[in-house]
């Protein structure tokens, strides 16, 4: 599969190359890109350091497009690009955890921006399929694994060098994390971190990058009102699939164009804490199902996109299956207009994921 991405990289360079003066402005700022990657599974549970049995080995090839500065967001952020990424990769021990192919759709925003040079931050979420999974049967002990379709999330921190015209040198620190978001059983997920390294191919000519004068930020207060509901499976091997759903009410202060600070009051409803109390000998009463608590939250701003992590503290009605009392959400928003934005978030209880969420935010 190495090989066959490796072609990939060359083939599309040749038949890009040819295609520069019949498709001027589609390959201007277009880069193809080519990466190695070395590195080790994370051993965020005792029993992975048992059964890991090999180095993390990993190749992607990538489509990528700079932005050229056409609106303030693009000035803001250096210029970020953004792109698609094919990525194949061992997982640390083929027999148990075989192998991964990822469909990763990503951004990265420039840290520094200078001619020949680039320190920057990716990020980027796609699908991914692995050929091996548990089975009760001949695969037991991959407890990491329920389905062969995963999320995989990477996050990248590295440099570019561009040199001899049109190429560039990439290297450096790449963490990925794949798992099913609990929509199947089990689901521990992998963690691993790679150095990476690559060569990057522009295909066609760079354009001018424009700068002006940004327009002024006001500071100033916001309040959303978001319903999300979500689904999951419990921690048991149950083949049930339970209902979930929030209500929260937030107030944001935009502190910066990029940068807003918020608190909020959150109402979650979890249909498996029935079942799952009961299973554990517990005793169950029907408020147990929501737990009620506090957050707080910070949101990157890109034009109609964000992102925003929270951080919450379970208070009245608290979590009795695990007893868990913090708890955790990441979220990618797009803003279809001035009042309504739709959002899908993941709930966590530290680096333990729950449940996924679709939802819909108003500002009032």
């Amino acid at each position: 599969m190495r090989i066959i991405l490796i072609h990939i990289f060359f083939l599309l360079i040749a038949c890009l190359s040819n295609n520069i003066q019949a498709q001027n402005k589609l390959t201007d700022d277009l880069k193809i890109s080519l990466g190695l990657h070395y590195g080790f599974n994370l051993p965020e549970y005792q029993m992975f350091t048992y059964i890991t049995n090999n180095y993390i080995h990993s190749v992607d090839v990538s489509i990528i497009k700079e932005t050229s500065g056409k609106n303030e967001w693009e000035q803001i952020f250096n210029y970020p690009e953004y792109g698609l990424s094919l990525f194949y990769s061992s997982l640390g021990n083929d027999d148990i955890f075989g192998r991964e192919f990822s469909v990763n759709p990503f951004f990265r925003t420039n840290i520094i921006y200078k001619e020949n040079f680039k320190l920057y931050n990716q990020i980027g979420v796609g699908l991914s399929y692995v050929n091996k999974k548990f089975n009760a049967e001949d695969n037991y002990l991959n407890v990491a694994v329920g389905s062969n379709i995963n999320l995989h999330f990477n996050l990248r921190f590295g440099i570019n060098y561009s040199f001899y015209n049109r190429f560039a040198i990439n290297s450096g620190i790449s963490f990925d994390h794949f798992s099913n978001a609990n929509t199947s059983e089990p689901n521990l997920g992998i963690n691993y971190i790679t150095a990476f390294t690559g060569l990057s191919y522009r295909i066609g000519q760079k354009t001018t990058k424009k700068k002006t004068i940004l327009s002024p930020h006001i500071k100033e207060n916001y309040f959303n009102i978001v319903a999300n509901i979500g689904g999951k499976y419990s921690r048991a091997l149950s083949s049930k699939k339970y209902v979930t759903a929030s209500i929260s009410f937030e107030a944001k202060r935009k502190c910066y164009k990029v940068f807003h600070l918020g608190i909020g009051a959150d109402i979650f409803y979890d249909n498996s804490v029935e079942d799952q109390l009961l299973d554990a000998g517990k005793e169950y009463k029907s408020i147990d199902s929501f737990q009620t608590g506090f957050h707080f939250s910070q949101t990157v701003i890109y034009n109609k996109l964000s992102l925003s992590l929270e951080e919450g503290l379970y208070i009245g009605l608290v979590e009795k299956v695990e007893e868990y009392h913090i708890y955790n959400r990441g979220i990618i928003s797009y803003q279809i207009n001035k009042k309504l934005s739709i959002r899908l978030a993941m709930k966590s209880h530290l680096h333990i994921l729950d449940y996924p969420e679709f939802g819909l935010a108003y500002k009032l």
